[in-house]
């Protein structure tokens, strides 16, 4: 019998994308974004598309999403005396893949609950996918209503846009949770949890059709990189692969070439929409809307747009002057630090990203990627950044990655060393093994606090060994899902075929 499992999804409002930024967070009612008083113009289908947009900013940005699920899970992070008391040690359980002491911490706990940091709802699929069913309806729209105003061109963009956001949402869950129900169609019968991988292939052929349809850039600055990009596409694209080939057993190497050639297609065939710019220019960086950024989430004081204080890395890593309190709240294990940043080694985002304080372990550490403040400076702003979700350097890294993986060393020397050349640091001479390792340690140096340091970790397997992580886990942990996240039990409603994630039950 059919039930109703995704309808009771639906976004109850749908957010506009407009030049100036100042109607990002303007509300639209349910009843006005659907029947015949509807889709009846462009800015009709841009209000919809807008929605898409909000509902994965709801799902990330007003909880503790980014840094708990990317930043801080068995990283090497350590508390410093400003988190002090039991309403902090979740920082402690997040180094130690710890989930369940957070999630089951007691509400009635006044004192020491996590409830302020929002962790359910990192378990709860919900949100995303109210993205993947409005990205379906919207597709089912332009399928199948007459739409003059759009030419064929512009409905291929938009069609592009919205299988964007599905993927996108698809591959965020499925980097939480693995196995996750699969929907194209506006469906509303409940599905059984389909295999991860198959998710991913399906993702990536959906990506392969489309990527060409959207943009390199905008002619509008305001939108570049908030909206979905064709380097957005293939960024995306060149994640799914490389888990893809990190999760199947056999015929990795057709992943890796896929991984290799899109790496150079972004960096080649982009006619100038995308460089990477001098470190000195990090403020413009991480405020987001350059040329380095590929997809990243808006937020803007001037307009009222503002991240919970909780979902920005900034918030841990930064103290008094760029924030109220004397000290920060986390520091890395110094020989961590060591590795990431040699101290005898010239390297400019040392210089750019860090202070002297950058080997502190007494509360005095600060990362100053995102270190811009346009309102009050004090405890209840973050930093005026957009949140990175995709930027230039991640797939340059990639794509030296899988070029390293197909044992095509020179070329991912030369990659890995635009990265290097950027930050006026050493170029990488190694090769075989040793080459992978300098890899990936370049990712965890260039992208450090930007979500993707847990995901590097699982993906390559790396997770289970003690030299990449303080928290290595246990292949059998690893082979039951230890490296996932817990479903909430609401999944289970309206869906007998439903199953959760039993290493955390």
């Amino acid at each position: 019998m059919k039930k109703t499992f995704l309808y009771t999804l639906l976004l109850g409002a749908s957010l506009s994308l407009s030049s100036c930024g100042k109607d990002f967070l303007n509300i639209t009612q349910v009843d006005k974004l659907t029947g015949n008083n509807y889709w009846t113009s462009k800015d009709d289908v841009d209000q919809y598309m807008g929605g898409i947009y909000s509902t994965f900013r709801s799902a990330t940005m007003s909880n503790i999403f980014f840094p708990a699920s990317g930043d801080m899970r068995c990283a090497p992070v350590n508390r410093t005396s400003a988190t002090s008391g039991a309403g902090r040690d979740y920082i402690s359980y997040l180094r130690q893949n710890n989930l369940n002491a957070i999630i089951a911490r007691s509400p009635e706990e006044v004192d020491n609950n996590f409830s302020y940091f929002g962790f359910p709802k990192i378990t709860k699929w919900n949100e995303f996918y109210k993205m993947v069913q409005n990205a379906n309806i919207l597709c089912y729209q332009i399928d199948n209503k007459d739409m003059p105003f759009l030419s064929e061109e512009q409905k291929k963009a938009y069609k592009a846009e919205a299988i964007f956001m599905r993927s996108l949402a698809y591959f965020f869950m499925v980097r939480l949770y693995g196995d996750v129900p699969y929907y194209t169609t506006v469906n509303t019968d409940p599905l059984p949890r389909t295999n991860m991988v198959t998710v991913l292939k399906n993702i990536a052929a959906d990506l392969d059709a489309t990527s060409a349809d959207l943009p390199w850039t905008y002619d509008d600055p305001s939108i570049v990189a908030v909206k979905a990009m064709r380097g957005s596409a293939l960024a995306l694209n060149m994640h799914v692969n490389m888990w893809i080939a990190g999760f199947t057993t056999e015929g990795k190497q057709q992943y890796y070439e896929r991984v290799a050639d899109m790496g150079k297609e972004l960096m080649e065939e982009n006619g100038g929409a995308y460089e990477l710019l001098s470190l000195s220019r990090t403020k413009e960086i991480f405020k987001g809307r350059t040329k380095e950024g590929l997809f990243e989430i808006v937020q803007n004081f001037n307009y009222g747009e503002s991240f919970h204080l909780s979902a920005a890395y900034s918030d841990y890593v930064l103290h008094a002057p760029n924030k109220v309190t004397t000290k920060s709240y986390i520091y890395y294990d110094p020989k961590f630090m060591e590795k990431m940043y040699p101290a005898a080694e010239q390297d400019a985002r040392k210089l750019y990203w860090f202070d002297e304080d950058i080997y502190a372990t007494n509360g005095d550490f600060q990362c100053l990627k995102f270190a811009n403040v346009f309102m009050e400076e004090g405890e209840d702003n973050n930093p005026d950044d957009n949140q990175t979700v995709f930027r230039y350097s991640d797939p340059i890294l990639l794509r030296a990655e899988a070029l390293a993986e197909l044992d095509r060393d020179e070329e991912a020397r030369n990659v890995v060393n635009v990265i290097r050349r950027r930050a006026e640091a050493s170029i990488i001479s190694d090769s075989g093994d040793d080459l992978k390792d300098a890899i990936w340690w370049e990712r965890v140096r260039e992208l450090l606090g930007e979500g993707n340091f847990y995901y590097d970790l699982v993906r390559t397997k790396k997770v289970i060994k003690s030299e990449y992580t303080t928290a290595a886990m246990s292949v059998g942990a690893f082979n039951a899902g230890g490296w996932t996240w817990p479903i909430d039990k609401s999944a289970l409603v309206n869906n007998p075929f439903m199953r959760l994630n039993n290493y955390w039950n």
